[in-house]
Formats: C-alpha cells, structure tokens, sequence
C-alpha cells in the first residue's frame, strides 16, 4: 500500500478554502462591528468571532506544514544514521504482523535493526513461530539485522525498551506498531526532518488500512487523517506537536535512551500509567527541542471496525490525553509555544462545550422559540468539510478518486460522531482518568483480510474494480 501527497490538489483546496474564509469573515467582521460600536447582535457574537479566529489560524498554519527538503550533503548524513526499528506485538493477527515486517524490509531506505518484542502473547503463538523463522531470513537478506524476543507481559513501553537494549548506539528509533503496513518510503521521509538538528522527534500521517472493512472505519479515516492534516499540521509549524502517532515516528535516540526510567515507570494517583506511550516521548522531545510532523510520510494502521472496539481505545486515549496534559502544564517552559498552545486549547475545548450544552439542550429547554437548529446544525458541517479538504491531498493506491470524494463528502457523519459520541467519552474519560488499564487486546480484536488488486483477475476469471482494495502481499 502506497499514498503520495499531491501538491495540485492541495493547492486547489488552499483556493477553495481561502475564498469561503474570506466570505465567511465578512459576515463575522459586520457582527463585531456592531456589538462594538451599537452593542447589537447575538448573545454569543464575541464567542463566535473569538472561534473563528482560532479556527482560521489552525487552517491556515495547517496548509504552511509543507513536506521537509533536502540537499545531496544533508541527504547523505541522513543516510549514515543508524536507524532501530522498534515493533512491540502483543495478541496480533498474524497476518498484519507479517505485512507489518514485510513493509518494513521493503522500505527504500532501511532500518539498520529491526527488533520484534512478542510481549506475552496469549494468541497466535505457533504462528509467531512460522512469521520469526521468515522474518529472520528476509531481514539478513535484505541487509538488516533481524532481533526477535519473547518476554512475559509487561506493556507496550516495557516491549520497546526491550527493543531499546538490542540498540544501544542507534541514532534514530523508529516506532511502529505490529498491526501498520508502511509506505515504501516511510522511513526515508520521516528522517528528513532530523536535518535540523533542533527537531527531535518526527511524525508520520497514519490511515486506516482496512478503511472499506466497515462504515466506521471510513469516516473514522476521514476524522482521524483530516485531524492529522489540520490540527497537527498547524502545531508542527511551530514546532510544538504534542503526540505522535505510534504507529509511525522517529526520534533521536538520545531522547528515548535519556529518559527511559522515566518512560518505564510513569504513575499517576499511585497507579502504573501503561498507555499513551506515543504522547510521553513526544514530551520527552519536547522538552529538548522542536516536534514536527512530516506529511509525507505514511502508514496504514487497522483500525477497530466495531463501535465498542473504537470506543475502548478512544477512552483510552483520552484518559491518556488528560494524564499527558497535567505533565505538560507542570514541565513545559512558559516561555514555549507549546505551553501556551496547549492551555488555549482547553480553553476551546471547555468553551465549546458549554457552547454547545447551552445551544443545543438549554435554551431550547428555557426558550423554544430560540433554538438554533439551522445554525446549529449547519455551522458545523460546513466547519467539517473546509477541515477535511486535506483528506483530498493525498492520494492512495487502494482508492480511486471517486472513492476518495465520496468518503470526504461524509463529513457530516465525522461531525456528527465528533459532537455527539466522542466529546461525551472524552469527557468520561477525564472524569475516569485513575482507570489505568489498557482496554484492549486480551484476544486479536481486527485481523488483516486480503481483497483484490485493482484490475487484477479473481478466481472466477473476473477482473476486480478499479477502487478495490489493494491486498497485502503475504
């Protein structure tokens, strides 16, 4: 599986979003002109021009994020990095393990090692068995040294630094989950960044790799890559990107190496902290120095396909996300624009959520002939789409265009589940923050399913749709 970041198409939706902005600023210039100089307008006029601002900001630092460039001289010191790959596996499928590594080997610029840590699995075993014997022999075949290790189970963090201890001396650490395919040129472009000697860690872009497995995996793309493209892509122009993806990071080696102990035994209300490992060591990073994103980069991950799946790992996340934001308001230096970036943004988190309590329940409860269906209804599906724009920029090989239209054009959906589902669990989240436990993967939960190459024949002698989903070599 492949994707590319095409520049025409991010132009165009530069364009597209420049002038609905600027229509859209016309109308929130008049209303705060008159609640200024007449006092007139909406009881909310302020919050709303105060809104707009910031989402105009994030827009449009999130279209400066530009793939990082370098010359023949940088290129080549990048080259003589010593790279680690680091795959924790606990409970895998065994057939997304083995794309996982086999995306791996095939990089075009590879990894010096590869350490695979089977954290304890309960599953899968004898499979585990036949994917080392070929992981081994593929890996020495294409010039990396292959490490696999088993250990009883001690958690994701204590996996990678086991993966660590193989790589003393590693430049770099790559981060990958068991469960992602990456892009051919992943690694190679993940590395770029590090040319500034001042960035410390890197992201990559992640997609759903079983996007057209179910309804939720196709808008949770859309949510979870637009996310990527707008809100961490406006963080990393100023260097300050708060969480990397797991699946699909590099960072300075120093950085994992110095702060391990630290890494390894997190608590919080005297409970081991074992999940958002991937937000940790970008603090870690941040604390040294600039995290950016690097948006051509890319990995497929799988993702849950049912609802109860999705929202054990969202509450995970978000106990996580409260627990990492408690450490950063403490560690983060006041005079960084991480720190003040992060205390605005749960400012509009708090602000939009009474916002939208007293909008959609409360005055319509007080004052029926107030509710503001149309508005609220409307504000934020337009909202959704100028933020998903970017889901067009990139270009994928298991998806044709139509495909890829369709699914930005269910931007409502993502909107909708946004508001009403995930605002409710992030908030359940933080209330049950103390609740330290990882939620998932007692059994392997999503399996990796091969479907047709595009224009290639079935068994049944048909050729298969253009927009089918390319299968993963096995």
């Amino acid at each position: 599986m492949t994707a590319t970041l095409v520049p025409g198409r991010t132009y165009a939706a530069a364009a597209a979003l420049l002038a609905a902005v600027a229509v859209w600023a016309a109308h929130h210039a008049l209303a705060a002109v008159g609640l200024l100089s007449h006092g007139t307008g909406h009881r909310f006029t302020a919050v709303y021009v105060l809104m707009y601002g910031l989402l105009v900001w994030q827009l449009g630092f999130a279209y400066l994020n530009q793939p990082y460039r370098v010359g023949r001289a940088r290129q080549q010191a990048l080259d003589a990095l010593d790279v680690a790959a680091l795959v924790p596996a606990y409970n895998e499928d065994p057939a997304a393990l083995r794309a996982c590594l086999e995306s791996m080997i095939g990089q075009r610029r590879r990894p010096r090692t590869i350490v695979v840590v089977d954290d304890g699995s309960t599953t899968g075993e004898a499979a585990y068995t036949e994917i080392r014997a070929w992981f081994e022999q593929a890996a020495a075949g294409a010039g990396i040294r292959p490490v696999w290790l088993r250990q009883d189970n001690a958690g994701k963090r204590h996996a990678q630094a086991a993966g660590v201890a193989q790589a003393l001396e590693a430049d770099v650490y790559w981060t990958v989950d068991s469960d992602t395919i990456s892009d051919p040129h992943a690694l190679g472009e993940l590395l770029k960044p590090l040319a500034d000697p001042t960035v410390r860690s890197v992201a990559g872009i992640v997609m759903a790799a079983n996007v057209r497995s179910s309804f939720l995996t196709r808008f949770t793309d859309l949510w979870f890559v637009a996310g990527q493209l707008t809100d961490r892509s406006s963080l990393s122009v100023l260097g300050a990107v708060w969480v990397n993806s797991g699946p699909i990071a590099v960072y300075r080696g120093e950085i994992i190496r110095d702060n391990l102990d630290s890494y390894l035994n997190e608590t919080f209300a005297g409970r081991r902290v074992p999940f958002s490992d991937d937000s940790m060591l970008t603090l870690f990073a941040m604390l040294d120095g600039r995290t950016v994103q690097q948006p051509s980069a890319f990995a497929f991950t799988l993702m849950p396909e049912k609802t109860s799946h999705f929202l054990r790992m969202f509450v995970r996340w978000m106990r996580g996300s409260f627990i990492r934001s408690l450490w950063r308001m403490r560690y983060l230096p006041l005079r960084s624009w991480a720190y003040w970036l992060h205390l605005i943004r749960w400012a509009t988190t708090l602000l939009s959520t009474t916002l939208f309590v007293t909008v959609a329940i409360v005055i319509p409860i007080q004052e029926p002939s107030l509710a503001a269906l149309p508005w609220l209804v409307s504000v934020p599906i337009v909202i959704g789409y100028a933020q998903c724009l970017r889901y067009l920029t990139i270009r994928r090989s298991d998806q044709s265009t139509a495909y890829q239209w369709g699914t930005w054009a269910l931007a409502p959906v993502a909107v909708a589940w946004a508001m009403l589902v995930l605002r409710a669990t992030r908030w359940f989240g933080v209330a049950t923050c103390w609740k330290t436990g990882w939620g998932t993967r007692k059994t392997v939960e999503v399996a990796l399913r091969p479907t047709p190459i595009p224009g290639q024949r079935t068994a049944a002698g048909q050729v298969s749709k253009p927009d089918a989903e390319i299968a993963t070599r096995r």
